[in-house]
């Protein structure tokens, strides 16, 4: 008997109805509007019809004067991000002044008291997803907006997007989910308590995706590489970062594949950013051997002039040529030239090395190659 008692005590501290707040939207009538309303009360539909459409037409409006005056803001900044917020911010006002209308004409309906609740909760709902939905999307432009006034702003930017944002939707989605347990009367507490300890099974079940969120952290915080750049890790894989989200690293290769690797394997791996440095150009160096007797500052020369005329090779730095080594059977030459992007390198480097063979034969040098001389001391006899 006692443990009945006692779980009933528990049901009803989970949904506990003095928890709940009170929906009915009829007690904030204005005193000069009451004896309109008081009017048509004995006539649901009209008085509904009558609101929503007075609802509609006052949402309209207030959107279209907020809108303008927050434009007349906004057009004095040349990015669009701000536009984009306004828009976002002003879109469900329309559903906010009809929902609002609708829950104040419920109480008109005399419904019984647990399908009156049902109803304000469900308007209530929709109010509160649709502006949660504005929300997340307005909290992605304004990270987006302070980012691009890093020079203000220096711990947002561009590599910082992903932790904020992130951030923010956890919040956002955890303050939602709060008061949509308001709305439907359940009291949060109990819910808190035991979704702790569901965290705790949850943690030790999915500990390698907790360790891909925690490396996607770690990677966005020490940024060894951004989206755009070319990278190459030491398990082989290599392209552009395409994606930089928190439990994996997206990269586009060179043939068009798109490679996903987790971020805890990344996390831990020699990464190789091509496109880090000073600048995103990136340096080829191309090893050329020529005949000893070769004219090396023709050759030098040659080599340079090639480089000027070679579409996808950068004019600054500008590019070098140098003799590496006096080879066994040639002259070690290795031409260093820069390109505008990593991925560029194995259509720059054949165009480079065609061009070599084709103008080293033009002008007569020699592009050698291994040989070996036999030497026969001594035949066997035949005649035996």
């Amino acid at each position: 008997m006692q443990e009945t008692e006692t779980a009933q005590a528990a049901e009803e501290t989970v949904l506990a109805p003095e928890v709940r707040p009170d929906l009915d939207m009829s007690q904030f009538i204005p005193d000069d509007i009451q004896p309109f309303w008081d009017l048509l009360a004995p006539y649901p539909g009209l008085l509904t019809l009558l609101l929503v459409a007075l609802a509609y037409v006052f949402g309209k409006l207030i959107k279209m004067l907020v809108y303008r005056s927050l434009m007349k803001i906004a057009s004095k900044t040349t990015t669009k991000a701000d536009d984009h917020l306004i828009t976002h911010l002003t879109r469900p006002l329309v559903l906010t002044t009809v929902t609002l209308a609708l829950m104040m004409v419920v109480s008109v309906y005399n419904l019984p008291k647990g399908l009156q609740d049902a109803t304000l909760s469900v308007l209530a709902t929709i109010l509160l997803f649709s502006w949660l939905r504005v929300g997340l999307r307005a909290a992605r432009i304004m990270l987006e907006l302070v980012a691009s006034n890093h020079h203000r702003f220096e711990i947002v930017q561009e590599r910082t997007i992903p932790i904020f944002d992130m951030t923010i939707k956890i919040l956002l989605v955890g303050l939602g989910a709060y008061v949509f347990l308001m709305i439907w009367g359940i009291n949060p507490t109990a819910w808190l308590a035991s979704a702790g300890v569901i965290g705790i099974a949850v943690g030790f079940a999915a500990k390698d995706t907790l360790a891909n969120l925690l490396s996607g952290i770690a990677i966005v915080a020490d940024t060894p590489y951004k989206i755009g750049d070319y990278i190459v890790i030491d398990t082989g894989e290599r392209g552009r970062v395409t994606n930089l989200g928190m439990r994996s690293t997206r990269l586009l290769t060179r043939d068009d594949v798109e490679v996903t690797v987790p971020n805890a394997v990344i996390a831990n791996a020699k990464i190789i950013n091509e496109s880090g440095g000073p600048w995103v150009k990136h340096r080829i160096r191309v090893p050329v051997g020529v005949a000893y007797g070769s004219d090396v500052d023709e050759v030098c020369s040659i080599l340079e002039k090639i480089c000027e005329d070679l579409p996808g090779i950068v004019k600054q730095p500008a590019p070098r040529v140098r003799m590496r080594a006096l080879g066994a059977s040639s002259l070690d030459f290795e031409l260093l030239a820069w390109i505008n992007h990593p991925e560029l390198r194995g259509r720059v480097r054949h165009d480079l090395l065609m061009k070599i063979y084709k103008t080293l034969n033009e002008k007569g040098i020699k592009i050698p190659f291994p040989q070996t001389d036999i030497h026969v001391r001594s035949l066997p006899d035949t005649d035996k």
